[in-house]
């Protein structure tokens, strides 16, 4: 899964960045001394299709900030309402084509060459620039000075006094839509309903409604069951959420020690799912959330609804883990919402089957395909747990899990439970006079077509979206690899060297600011460089990258290079420089339209 949540895309360098909104300053101050009255009016112009954040909204990284050059008692700002931002991935306030803001405070000792502080942050429908602080002469002229809050004006907090000048935050990664990683999220919830801790509780809980009494009184009963359900899966996404606070994206999805601890959930999850032991909470935990439970009543449902959340953790784990691992990568509430999502789909077919009982008799027996849905998921899990090692492997440069034995691995965990399905492949739940039925041939073949479908890919072909997740073919010193972004002449981590040689050949160089466990980065280089006419336009270029994700010096310094220059950590992040190193363009993030990028590199 691609990364969910835009929160900062920087476009170009210092003085060079695109500047949506321009401002201007005035001041009115009852006299021109130290404690005279002043009020300053502050008004932005915004660029059509461009939006500024009000200095209350949510997004607390990309709300607008003044730092007075006085001592500042209050801030109004436009009343705004409150809205979802498709870009931000969350609820913001913000203002198109003007805004005013004033500032009410006292004159200090200076009185001359006043200067405010803006730190503010514009959006398009597509890209955020960075949070950027700039300084603007104050015209003061003295006069009567009005108070009170103008119509259509709202008191906001108080600016802060004068201070340095606060450093970038950091840019998250290129998001996938919320909607469809909420629909995904829903959509494994309902999976989840069909593995062996889950299904078979199906009767017994609904005979739990049903004597509660009349059709009124399931239903209530019902809706506290799965609101106990969603309480508990919901508290996982938040409990996750507050820990991660809304910067640590970009370093959590790279950080090896994050991937191992990945890799080694996982890798419990799919030894548990095939019989090598069992993952079990607590008995003493249940056996009381249970008696609890017992009483009846909705506070009866509702500790039924959380026991039944624990004692099904150890088949929706591994979902859960998927969930939870994918939202990282987005907006601070995205492991909330997608926890939400799930824990619904897990709880709909309890709360429609409360409703139409008679369905119930209509579902499949419990039995032995639930054990084969079981071994199945336990491949599916290890090829999983083998794309998080592929990120350590990548970040600390070790070259063990290189394509060639990723795609080895992959092949033999995806063709193994299709040979599993077949009855090829001897496990508990398929018995060696068991006839194939049609499920079983359809999955079993659907599943040895995709583990077939990757032998390409060893020999260096495109496998298209797959290789966002899938490591790049290894580029050798003189090129090959290939072909592709592998026979290209990249320079690896030497801007120096790709300048230097740019002044001796008289060419431009094209940066490419990337990461080794990018995804987005991967699918660019795979998909997108390749291409006949986007190689040709590269060729005119000395081409160098930058890696910024990794563990070494060259890391560290490539990143503190694109956060000083470009005020920005997000990657994928092209630039395009003159043999002097002075910026011509720049290009944030992925594009899967080759018209775009082939317009970026043209001269």
């Amino acid at each position: 899964m691609r990364s969910f949540w835009l929160f900062l895309v920087a476009a170009s360098l210092w003085g060079q960045t695109p500047t949506p909104v321009q401002w201007t300053v005035t001041a009115t101050a009852a006299k021109a001394e130290a404690g005279a009255a002043v009020r300053m009016k502050v008004a932005a112009v915004i660029e059509p299709g461009w939006h500024l954040y009000s200095v209350t909204s949510p997004v607390t990284a990309t709300a607008t900030k003044f730092t007075a050059p006085f001592e500042a008692k209050q801030t109004l700002q436009q009343k705004v309402e409150a809205k979802f931002d498709a870009v931000a991935g969350a609820t913001t306030e913000s203002y198109e084509g003007t805004a005013v803001f004033y500032l009410d405070g006292v004159l200090g000792e200076q009185v001359k060459d006043l200067e405010l502080g803006i730190r503010s942050s514009a959006c398009n429908d597509k890209l955020c620039l960075p949070p950027r602080r700039r300084t603007f002469p104050v015209v003061l002229t003295v006069g009567a000075v009005e108070s009170g809050i103008p119509d259509g004006f709202v008191s906001a907090v108080a600016s802060a006094p004068a201070a340095a000048p606060a450093a970038p935050a950091p840019a998250a990664p290129a998001p996938q839509d919320l909607s469809s990683f909420l629909l995904i999220a829903f959509g494994l919830g309902l999976a989840a309903v069909f593995t062996p801790c889950v299904f078979p509780m199906i009767p017994f809980t609904l005979s739990y409604f049903i004597g509660q009494g009349d059709k009124k009184g399931s239903f209530g009963q019902a809706v506290v069951f799965c609101l106990g359900i969603i309480v508990l899966f919901t508290s996982l996404g938040f409990v996750l959420s507050a820990a991660l606070g809304p910067f640590a994206v970009v370093q959590l999805s790279a950080n090896p020690y994050v991937n191992l601890g990945i890799a080694a959930v996982f890798f419990a999850f799919a030894l548990s799912m095939l019989g090598a032991f069992e993952i079990m909470l607590p008995s003493s935990l249940l056996t009381k959330l249970n008696q609890a439970s017992e009483g009846g009543g909705y506070l009866g449902s509702l500790l039924m609804g959380l026991t039944f959340s624990l004692t099904s953790f150890a088949c929706v784990g591994p979902f859960v883990g998927t969930l939870l691992a994918a939202s990282v990568q987005g907006d601070k509430l995205q492991p909330i919402l997608g926890m939400a999502a799930f824990a619904s789909g897990l709880a709909t077919p309890f709360f429609v089957l409360a409703l139409f009982p008679s369905y119930l008799k209509k579902l499949p027996r419990s039995g032995v395909w639930m054990m084969r849905v079981k071994v199945v998921m336990a491949f599916l899990i290890l090829a999983a747990m083998l794309k998080y090692l592929s990120n350590v492997d990548a970040v600390w440069q070790l070259d063990i899990l290189t394509r060639e034995r990723f795609l080895a691995g992959w092949m033999i965990l995806f063709a193994a439970p299709a040979a599993y399905l077949l009855g090829w492949l001897r496990l508990e739940g398929i018995k060696p006079e068991q006839d194939v039925t049609i499920p079983r041939l359809l999955l079993g073949v659907f599943l040895l077509s995709f583990s077939l479908s990757l032998w390409p890919g060893m020999t260096g072909a495109s496998l298209g979206e797959l290789d966002a997740y899938v490591p790049l073919a290894k580029r050798t010193s003189g090129g090959g690899g290939g072909g592709g972004y592998a026979a290209q002449p990249w320079k690896k981590n030497d801007l120096a060297g790709a300048l230097a040689q740019a002044k001796a050949e008289g060419k431009q160089v094209f940066v490419n600011f990337t990461g080794y466990a990018c995804t987005n980065c991967h699918w660019m280089k795979a998909n997108m460089f390749p291409l006949p006419e986007i190689a040709a336009a590269l060729g005119k270029y000395i081409l160098v990258e930058l890696y910024t994700d990794g563990t070494d010096a060259a890391s560290e310094e490539n990143q503190k290079v694109q956060e000083s220059r470009f005020a920005t950590v997000a990657i994928p992040y092209y630039v395009i420089l003159d043999a002097d190193e002075k910026t011509v363009r720049a290009f944030p993030g992925l594009t899967k339209d080759p018209k775009e990028f082939l317009k970026f590199l043209a001269p």
